[in-house]
């Protein structure tokens, strides 16, 4: 099965590192990542869509961190 995660964090450091954690588990890159501001915080947020094949059967209880 296919899994998909969407990984969010303030534009720092931390995005980079959260991203290069989930392709160290053997995840990968799925699309562009993006930007937006966070006008409440007065921050830029980055997101990026990231997947992963493995064996078994989806269940929503999974935590995909995990994986």
């Amino acid at each position: 099965m296919k899994l998909y995660r969407l990984l969010t964090e303030d534009d720092s450091s931390e995005f980079c590192h959260k991203i290069s954690l989930a392709l160290d588990k053997g995840w990968e890159l799925y699309g562009s990542p993006v930007m937006t501001f966070d006008a409440a915080r007065g921050v830029m947020r980055c997101g990026q869509a990231v997947t992963k094949e493995v064996p078994g059967t989806y269940d929503p209880a999974m935590k995909l961190g995990a994986q």
